[in-house]
């Protein structure tokens, strides 16, 4: 939201209020709370604020979840979906910029756009069908699309724009760092430098630019079906994630090992090519800046939460 009015680009957000919180947005914007799956105030909306594309970034995103309840995930990312796409094809509004994911890919020896998608997950085969149903709508009705596959997201926008993420990995370290806990890392034996996980972690600010580049581009006709992922195109192990937190928190941050986690590729580090020559987009924040970032989030909270609650909150920095 902030990206998009930096680039004068008016907004309106619709959001249940489930993970956001309604105080993140200046009074400027409206804020209309709803599911989307409420397809009248949807509907309402497009035509009362003269929406000419919506930005789709609603859904469920815990990968363990998926596994758990596979028809809440299809219903929460899916089914909404349509009912969104139902809504944008009947008023004729022209654009779309669908989140999509890393998890599409599954296990895979490249992370190209156009490498096989083997998801090996609920949450990744809802998000691949979701891809699959906006292609098959644009090729009928010249919907306008740009589905952007983020690679992992971490850090923080600004100091109040903390990621309230719960089961992301950076959240979950640097609470660890503040109440003095342990680390769990999920294998150490994976066939990787160290033998933990590698992901390729990209900062949220560097996502909305790349929204921002999307919207342009399809408002200006140079975009009308694209799959581009986002992210740094670099590979950071869980063990190198838990030093560069070690780094901005200057503390160090013991772990334990615990059992892999099912539907876990052990690296999945994406080629960013695709979008830099099509949008001009790279991204910018390295590692430190985006744990740099999410400390300085975290530390922001607790000041607050301290001077609310002195006597609730662990002191062990």
């Amino acid at each position: 939201m902030r990206a998009l009015m930096g680039a004068d680009l008016r907004v309106v957000v619709l959001d249940d209020l489930s993970a956001g919180r309604a105080g993140r947005l200046p009074p400027t914007v409206p804020l209309i709370r709803a599911d989307v799956r409420d397809r009248m105030t949807v509907r309402d909306a497009i035509i009362r604020y003269h929406v000419s594309g919506v930005i789709h970034l609603a859904a469920l995103k815990d990968v363990a979840a998926s596994y758990e309840d596979p028809l809440g995930y299809h219903r929460a990312n899916l089914d909404t979906l349509a009912d969104l796409l139902e809504v944008l094809v009947d008023l004729r509004t022209p654009h779309l910029v669908f989140s999509s994911t890393a998890a599409v890919y599954g296990t895979a020896d490249s992370y190209a756009e156009d490498a096989p998608t083997r998801p090996s997950s609920p949450y990744g085969r809802t998000k691949l069908a979701g891809e699959w149903l906006i292609g098959d709508v644009g090729a009928a009705t010249g919907l306008n699309h740009a589905i952007l596959r983020f690679f992992n997201v971490a850090g923080a926008g600004a100091p109040a724009l903390a990621d309230t993420g719960g089961d992301n990995l950076l959240p979950r370290l640097l609470r660890a760092a503040v109440e003095g806990g342990k680390a769990t890392v999920h294998g150490t034996g994976h066939p990787t430098p160290d033998g933990s996980c590698v992901r390729d972690y990209v900062h949220p600010s560097d996502i909305a630019g790349a929204h921002v580049a999307a919207v342009r581009a399809l408002e200006a006709g140079g975009l009308t079906a694209d799959t581009l992922n986002v992210s740094r195109g670099v590979g950071v192990s869980v063990l190198e994630l838990i030093a560069a937190v070690e780094r901005a928190t200057g503390q160090p941050l013991p772990y334990v090992v615990g059992e892999p986690r099912p539907g876990d590729p052990p690296t999945a580090v994406a080629d960013p090519a695709r979008i830099r020559d099509r949008l001009g987009w790279r991204a910018q924040r390295s590692l430190d800046d985006i744990v740099g970032s999410a400390w300085a989030a975290t530390a922001a909270q607790l000041r607050i939460a301290r001077q609310r609650r002195p006597h609730d909150v662990a002191t062990t920095l």
